[in-house]
């Protein structure tokens, strides 16, 4: 029988997995950098504390992934750090990553949400355009060597 996944918001109990995930991805494919350590080892102080929020995809007690939302400070979220245990992948779970973070954007009154990327991660790059990514003008001032691609989403403007 397949895993009841959930996602959750933030709670430390899953903060190593937060890096844990992050660090196989990252080292998969490239080099981990500073930006990331600080990031990933420090999540509370770096993201939650800074306005941002992480969510949780968990089964069995387990987090099988993880996204950050880094608050911008420009009316917009950076969606970050998302990934998936490999065991797990190809059930739904980036999907519904993506969804809790647009939600929670909009909620807190976001007019976007930006991600950095590499084209190298196509899967990744098909799932933001799936949700309605499109690709943006890079900035040059990236905390990363590896980006190569800026996609934004554009989020509804609320009257509440």
């Amino acid at each position: 029988m397949e895993s009841e996944i959930s996602i959750i918001g933030f709670d430390r109990a899953y903060a190593d997995a937060f890096a844990e995930l992050n660090y196989q991805w990252i080292s998969q494919y490239f080099v981990v950098e500073e930006h990331d350590r600080e990031m990933l080892d420090h999540p509370v102080e770096n993201i939650i504390e800074k306005g941002g929020w992480i969510f949780f995809a968990v089964a069995e007690n387990n987090a099988v992934g993880t996204v950050a939302l880094v608050d911008d400070g420009e009316d917009r979220f950076e969606l970050a750090k998302m990934a998936v245990s490999s065991s797990f992948r190809r059930r739904g779970i980036g999907d519904r990553l993506i969804e809790a973070c647009v939600e929670y954007a909009a909620k807190n009154r976001k007019g976007s949400v930006f991600l950095l990327s590499n084209t190298l991660l196509e899967p990744a790059i098909n799932l933001y355009r799936k949700h309605g990514f499109v690709e943006t003008v890079l900035d040059q001032n990236s905390p990363y060597e590896r980006v190569n691609i800026r996609m934004e989403l554009a989020l509804p403007v609320s009257n509440m």
